[in-house]
């Protein structure tokens, strides 16, 4: 068995796209109609969709999973993070771990929890 794809929900799925196209450089492999495959296995379904599979509400910054990337050069990402979308809500700033990795969270357009550290 081998792991696929990481699905998170979005409200706006052309906005999500853009967005983790803009931070990440993923682009769209597959458009299913609300369910869209980006490159590196993440796939964003619409939350209208995942409200009707599961029969329940989405709890944005739940803070119970996160996608972390990992980036060289992590003041140059955060450069363009802050230019690109001067209003995204922050968990953290940049921080230094004690084992000397860099770190960044924040949240996603839809409240989706991510990490951009450094690389080990």
């Amino acid at each position: 068995m081998k792991l696929k794809n990481v699905l998170i929900v979005v409200k706006d799925i052309e906005k999500s796209k853009q967005f983790y196209h803009d931070l990440f450089g993923l682009n769209m492999v597959l458009d299913n109609g609300g369910n869209m495959i980006l490159t590196e296995g993440l796939v964003l379904q619409e939350e209208k969709i995942w409200k009707e599979f599961l029969q329940k509400d989405c709890i944005p910054e739940s803070n119970s999973c996160e996608l972390y990337f990992e980036e060289y050069n992590i003041e140059v990402f955060i450069e363009k993070l802050e230019k690109l979308y001067p209003s995204i809500k922050y968990v953290h700033r940049l921080m230094t771990h004690s084992w000397g990795q860099k770190v960044i969270r924040f949240y996603d357009l839809d409240g989706n929890l991510i990490e951009v550290g450094t690389p080990m």
